[in-house]
This record gives C-alpha cells, structure tokens and sequence, in this order.
C-alpha cells in the first residue's frame, strides 16, 4: 500500500532521513518507532509532501513523488497530526464534514441558492460523517460543539476526519499523546476497527504498549536510518534496538513512558 525508497531528507547540511527505503502492506497496522529525533515526524512528512527529498514514494503502486501535498488526498492517504486542531465552536459533525472537502463540486452560488447540486454534497457528507462517527464511537456526539468535549473525544474527531477522505492509508502522528491509559485503551479498539473497515495504518507512537499490542509489523528508525523491521516479538529484543533506547529496551522504554 505504501513504499518509500531511498529517501534522504537533509535541513541545513542535517541528514533527518538517511537513504530510507520500507514498504507498508495493505490492510495491516504498521508502526514507526524510535527515539526522540530519529526522523519519524519527517517520514510522515515526505509521505504528505510538505517536505523536500530524494528519493521515491508510492502508494497503492502509484508514484506520487511529485504530487503536490494537497492533492495527495486524491490518492487514498489520510493524516491526522500529533497537535490537535479541530474546530472549537463547530458541532462535531461539521468538524467531520469538513474531511470530506475533497468532493466538493459546487460553488458560491449553489450554496447561495440551495441548488440540488449543494444539496447533494451536504447529504453525501452527513452520511459519510455518520458511517465514520459509527466506526470510531462517536455517534452519539455528533450535534455536541466539539470544544466542550474532553482532549481523549477531540482526538477520536480528528482521526474521524481524517478518514473521511475515504483513505487507503491512514497515517496516524502520535495518536496516544497526551491521553490517559483508559483513553488509549480506547483509542487502540477504535484503530483496529479502522483496520478491519479496510482501511491500512501506519503510526508514529511512543506508548510501546499500545504499538506491541496492535501492530502487525514494527519499522524502527535512529538518526533516519532503519535499524530494525518486523513483527513485535522480533524487533522488541533486537540488539540494535536496544542499544537506541539507552539500553532500556522497548519494555523499559514502555514502563518509563
């Protein structure tokens, strides 16, 4: 679903990114690890295309190295973003139909004239809204102003919006940050239903226990090179791995937080 080959990101002579290549399959949760300034939130980056590189990437076997970041959408990749931005004083379904913008097909005077054309947009977006807010458990919430929702529920908004983009892949920037343990226990259910709706994930995410529990395969980077690949059980004792974590390893990393 995604590959990245020999991507190099350099700021200022810097190498954040050091001749990466990896591939994310299709329909599985896939996490990038690390330690802190280890190049993660640049690989997310040049995936979006809000950063300049060498190097290919593909998805879904199309290359779209050269597709501008806003247009990126088109080809099936959905982001949410480690800082939360949702729109305080917009109801949470507004906030989700503002994910669906990608299909707009009207302009000024439709929404004027209340056009059938508009008409249609806005019925097709409350019901995309309303299959997402199912999926991620927000059903319920959707006429609630989003502002009034506590931080782990803004969350969930954000990850429901950027799905509906309909992505192929959902690439998922520190989802767990700043939640408390019961709020990624719920968090974890809600990417697993992504997965099982068909849609691949790739995540940057440092609670280990959540990235040991849901992850199909584990790509870990330092300095912006791959040091370890492959399922948890493998890259949790890996040498290598260790050695970038301080010697605490990704069990003591987990228990330190």
């Amino acid at each position: 679903m995604l590959k990245i080959e020999n991507v190099t990101v350099r700021f200022s002579g810097l190498v954040a990114v050091d001749n990466l290549t990896m591939e994310v399959e299709n329909n599985t949760i896939h996490s990038l690890i690390g330690p802190n300034g280890a190049g993660k939130t640049t690989v997310f980056n040049v995936i979006s295309g809000l950063v300049k590189h060498s190097g290919k990437v593909y998805i879904d076997g199309t290359d779209i190295t050269k597709v501008p970041a806003h247009k990126r959408v088109n080809y099936g990749l959905g982001r949410s973003f480690q800082n939360v931005i949702i729109f305080k004083y917009l109801t949470v379904l507004q906030n989700l139909v503002l994910g669906f913008h990608h299909n707009l097909n009207y302009n000024i005077g439709d929404e004027i004239f209340q056009t059938s054309k508009y008409d249609k947009y806005e019925r097709a977006a409350t019901l995309k809204a309303i299959d997402v807010a199912d999926v991620i458990g927000i059903k319920n919430l959707l006429g609630i102003f989003a502002g009034t929702l506590p931080y782990g529920y803004q969350k969930l908004i954000d990850v429901a919006r950027a799905l509906m983009s309909e992505p192929k892949i959902l690439l998922l920037d520190e989802p767990a940050a700043g939640l408390t343990e019961k709020e990624s226990d719920i968090l974890k259910d809600k990417i697993k239903r992504i997965k099982e709706n068909s849609v691949t994930v790739f995540l940057i995410e440092h609670d280990m226990r959540m990235v040991m529990d849901i992850s199909d395969k584990i790509t870990v980077i330092d300095f912006g090179k791959k040091i370890a690949e492959g399922r948890p059980n493998d890259v949790v004792n890996n040498p290598e791995v260790i050695k970038a974590y301080l010697g605490a390893g990704i069990e003591g990393v987990a228990d330190n937080g």
